[in-house]
């Protein structure tokens, strides 16, 4: 009888609905603040090289989260087609993170170091040259496009205030760091560095 005079009362249901939601979330997200497992560095993970980061902005620029995730869940299927699964110590230095779900094309957590620097740039160009199969764009703009290295120090000092331990002699070394390089280049340094951290522990 409660039950019925619940469901026929909007009312008094959205109310009970907010405080069952908010209940549940409370308990399952507020005891993440508390948990080094989600606050600190996973062993190993270290925050962006000034090339690696500019590289992100480019994998975030072109859109290559909407075909690729970057996190492999704890099932036996995926973890033995891409190795460990994912940690959320390993992303604690991304803003945003590249977790999600939409995989058109592979996982990329575990990508640095499985491919050669030219099999990237073959496989950027006109990804049909090394996976015939392949139904993804090629990027042949990257090789052209200069990085803009007037920016990445302040890139480098945003993510400092977020968080991200990068050293005042990172920061005056960005621009050095990065200028003369291709897009393709920084992408392909960030790509190479995905997951390397998790040979340490994954063994």
């Amino acid at each position: 009888m409660n039950h019925e005079k619940i469901e026929k009362n909007v009312g008094l249901l959205g109310v009970l609905t907010a405080i069952v939601i908010s209940v549940g979330g409370l308990v399952e997200i507020v005891p993440l603040y508390f948990t080094g497992q989600v606050t600190e560095a996973a062993p190993g993970v270290k925050p962006y090289t000034a090339l690696q980061l500019e590289g992100r902005d480019i994998y975030l620029r072109e859109g290559c989260y909407n075909c690729h995730s970057q996190m492999i869940r704890p099932m036996r299927a995926e973890t033995e087609r891409y190795g460990h699964y994912s940690l959320a110590g390993e992303s604690v230095y991304d803003h945003p993170f590249q977790f999600g779900s939409k995989r058109t094309g592979p996982d990329l957590a575990r990508v640095g170091g499985r491919y050669s620097d030219e099999w990237h740039r073959a496989h950027l160009n006109n990804p049909r040259d090394v996976v015939p199969e392949s139904n993804m764009p090629g990027f042949p703009w990257l090789t052209a496009n200069k990085v803009d290295a007037s920016g990445t120090a302040a890139k480098m000092r945003a993510m400092r205030s977020v968080g991200v331990p990068y050293t005042d002699a990172d920061i005056v070394g960005a621009q050095a760091a990065v200028d003369g390089k291709t897009e393709q280049d920084a992408l392909i340094d960030y790509l190479q560095s995905l997951g390397l951290a998790s040979k340490t522990w994954s063994n």
